[in-house]
């Protein structure tokens, strides 16, 4: 028995090596034929991205998107539109943006009341003073005397510390206004004192003359000569 199952496997393992070769051939040729037909198919669903493999590739149509109406003026006129229309909406809110913040950076309606400021002068007396309020300040209003006229005139105001002659403060002899505000720290004068006969400022000891000059003291500038006018031989406007 043992030597009978030894032939059978010996004619087994002859009769499979025969065969194997046979049926490894037979494969790969229906492989083989199976990719060629494949391939070259007319009823593959297949389309290679790439140049020269097979047929070209397909391009996707526009045709349902182009203008239908005939030429290309129709969208250009209606692209302009839009552009400008769009252009003249945004010029509007612009204008209407800055006309807006100009009228709510503009003065107020009693500031502008205060802009100007009308004073008869046949009211003041000769030799004295009046102080007005104007835009918040005092103004200080002299009704100088032929002596005092003399005195501001005959000073040698070249060699003053903040040089000016009286004809340059004044638009008639006889009237001097200015505005009565220190230039040194914005203190308020006293009128009719001081070593020059004119206003002293008590808080740091400045001086100035009958002409409102700094003669003395820690102020640097003269008292300001606001922008005055007189429409009448009695009447002054200041502002």
């Amino acid at each position: 028995m043992p030597a009978l199952a030894h032939t059978t496997r010996a004619i087994a393992r002859q009769w499979t090596a025969h065969q194997l070769p046979v049926a490894r051939a037979a494969a790969a040729s229906t492989t083989q034929s199976r990719s060629v037909s494949e391939v070259h198919s007319p009823s593959s669903s297949f389309d290679s991205p790439f140049k020269g493999a097979g047929s070209s590739p397909k391009m996707p149509s526009f045709a349902a998107y182009r203008n239908k109406s005939g030429g290309e003026t129709a969208p250009k006129v209606f692209s302009y539109f839009m552009v400008g229309t769009m252009g003249a909406l945004t010029s509007l809110g612009a204008k209407a943006t800055v006309q807006d913040f100009l009228v709510n950076m503009s003065a107020s309606a009693d500031v502008l009341a205060q802009a100007k400021v009308e004073i008869d002068l046949a009211a003041i007396p000769e030799g004295k003073n009046v102080i007005i309020k104007w835009r918040g300040k005092p103004v200080f209003i002299r009704h100088r005397t032929a002596d005092e006229i003399k005195e501001a005139e005959d000073t040698k105001w070249e060699s003053l510390r903040d040089p000016q002659s009286d004809g340059d403060r004044v638009k008639k002899p006889e009237w001097l206004i200015m505005l009565g505000v220190c230039t040194h720290l914005g203190c308020v004068p006293i009128g009719e004192a001081g070593d020059f006969g004119g206003w002293f400022c008590p808080c740091h000891g400045s001086h100035y003359d009958i002409s409102g000059r700094i003669r003395k003291g820690p102020a640097p500038l003269n008292l300001e000569v606001p922008e005055y006018d007189f429409p009448e031989e009695d009447k002054v406007v200041i502002g």
